[in-house]
């Protein structure tokens, strides 16, 4: 059996401004811009451009979007590279946006011909999370930056996150953006048009109590109190040299160190040193070791290191070191997850043929196997470290792992990084609100350090205290609690995201069964083939 709609259609053009209007209004949800309340408008007005497109035109207009999104935010990954790499990244996540939009337009236009709006608009957050889920893990590992979730740190929508994860998040993004194309598609229709009230009605419903909503949840500050301090030692220069001087580097945190000793800061039960403080192994070299026996000395207190180990001999790791006072065999973690074209690269022989910059990276990073926490006693009792080393971050099983591994334990987590390497970029912004995002995800204390800046303390419903700035010498000494109770996202783990893209492929199915029985009729005047299908709502 099938019945016609008679259909109207968006232009190919008014699409594509509508998809580049889109990717540049999500740029500037994220930092260092700020505007964290036009990522559901971003959202509407790529739903609006894809929507009804058939799948092969909503890849392109996907594509366009993404990269207006992609090419501004990860410009500092060309800071000090060049264009190619920088361009070569966006493209890539760019694409996965673009097939997210061949989705929507798939499943969005035969729901919508078949008079199935609500199963429309529910592909649209499902298809961002799966998209995510994709692009977070794929291919290398995937690189899960900018997404939906880490544009809303400073958003009602961010402690969705405590239950539901950075995922939920992003979903909550995406429904608001729907809600608002709601609004805007039954203004459109008209006063003549009996639909366009209920639309109206329901779009707002979804677009202002799903903030409302989000807003009255309660997010943790209680726990115990403990003093840590960080030490963000600067570098000589920035730039892809900024370890040039590596000894430089290790004197600047010694002495940052020295100088918090002199302090005598009460109760102080930890100091924390970011990635790359020590890129002379102090394993090996008795110098760099022997200056960092001096500061643990000078300042009585466990010291987090952040280090490159000549290990496994011809590679080497990425490691955090968990040096005690009394003894000088340090505690390890190895960063699990290198960075691939940054850390190592892979199929080196092939890339090598499209940039020199491939040699940039002399000797492999090799992963570490084992999750990191460090015991720590303070005068308040004891607590775990739990490190994750810069990009890191990002990941939601790495994170989840290192706070669930402790059960019950009392932590917080430390992000070690190193942003010399992308200069005054707003890398170091966007980074910080990862980890803010990160802190309501688990209920747990941050402390967020890095080489160069931006280094915080964040608490565990995400505010920020001791934030300092880029390429300044600085000790700060901050007072996070730390907590044992677990999130429901912690319990939850994986779940959402996994029923998210299940329910998506269950979306899919069903939009294709119907598909099947359904015959669109385009107006004569229709540019297009007249079998395309197309929504009589769309814009």
């Amino acid at each position: 059996m099938t019945y016609p709609a008679r259909v109207t259609r968006a232009s190919l053009p008014t699409r594509l401004v509508l998809a580049v209007a889109g990717g540049l209004a999500l740029w500037l949800a994220f930092p260092d811009w700020n505007l964290w309340w036009l990522a559901p408008a971003a959202v509407a007005l790529l739903t609006a451009a894809t929507l009804t497109a058939s799948a092969g035109r909503a890849f392109l207009v996907g594509l366009v979007g993404g990269l207006a999104f992609f090419v501004p935010t990860l410009s500092w990954s060309g800071t000090y590279v060049g264009k190619l790499p920088w361009f070569a990244l966006a493209t890539l996540e760019a694409l996965y946006v673009a097939a997210m939009s061949a989705v929507i337009g798939y499943a969005g236009r035969r729901f919508l011909a078949a008079g199935r709006p609500l199963l429309a608009y529910a592909v649209v957050p499902l298809a961002w999370v799966t998209q995510e889920l994709a692009r977070g893990s794929t291919p290398f590992g995937g690189f899960p930056w900018a997404r939906l979730a880490f544009s809303q740190a400073d958003s009602p929508l961010a402690r969705v996150a405590a239950y539901l994860g950075a995922p939920g998040v992003g979903a909550a993004v995406a429904l608001v953006g729907v809600g608002l194309l709601a609004v805007a598609r039954g203004l459109l229709r008209g006063p003549g048009d009996r639909r366009a009230p209920r639309a109206v009605l329901v779009g707002l419903v979804v677009a202002l109590g799903l903030p409302a909503a989000s807003a009255a949840i309660a997010l943790p500050t209680d726990g115990t109190r403990v003093t840590v301090a960080m030490v963000q030692g600067d570098v000589p220069q920035a730039g892809l040299d900024f370890n040039a001087q590596r000894r430089a580097v290790l004197d600047n945190h010694i002495r940052g160190t020295l100088a918090l000793a002199a302090r005598r800061v009460p109760d102080l039960s930890l100091v924390v040193w970011p990635e790359n403080s020590s890129d002379i192994d102090p394993l090996r070299n008795p110098d760099a070791a022997a200056e960092i026996q001096n500061a643990l000395s000078s300042v009585g207190v466990p010291i987090i290191v952040g280090a490159v180990l000549d290990e496994p001999s011809p590679d080497v790791s990425n490691a955090s070191l968990f040096y005690t006072p009394g003894s000088s065999d340090p505690q390890r973690y190895v960063k699990l997850h290198p960075v691939p074209f940054a850390e190592y690269i892979p199929y080196k022989s092939f890339f090598e043929h499209f940039s020199d910059k491939v040699d940039l990276v002399r000797t492999p990073f090799v992963a570490g196997h084992t999750i990191g926490g460090f015991e720590v006693h303070s005068s308040e009792g004891t607590y775990w470290a739990l490190p994750t080393i810069c990009f890191e971050v990002a990941y939601d099983s790495l994170v989840r792992n290192a706070v669930t591994q402790q059960g019950r334990q009392p932590g917080l987590l430390v992000v070690q990084t190193n942003n010399a390497t992308f200069g005054y970029s707003d890398e170091s912004q966007q980074q910080l609100a990862i980890s803010r995002i990160r802190a309501i995800e688990h209920g747990r204390s941050v402390v967020h350090i890095s080489t160069v800046g931006v280094s915080a303390f964040i608490a565990p419903d995400g505010t920020v205290t001791g934030e300092t700035s880029l390429f300044t010498p600085a000790q700060v000494v901050g007072h996070p609690v730390v907590r044992t109770a677990e999130t429901v996202s912690d319990r939850l783990g994986p779940v959402p995201v996994t029923a998210a893209a299940a329910a998506l492929a269950l979306l899919l199915l069903v939009a294709q069964r119907l598909g099947r029985r359904t015959r669109v009729v385009a107006p004569a005047s229709d540019p297009e083939p007249a079998h395309a299908t197309k929504d009589p709502t769309v814009v």
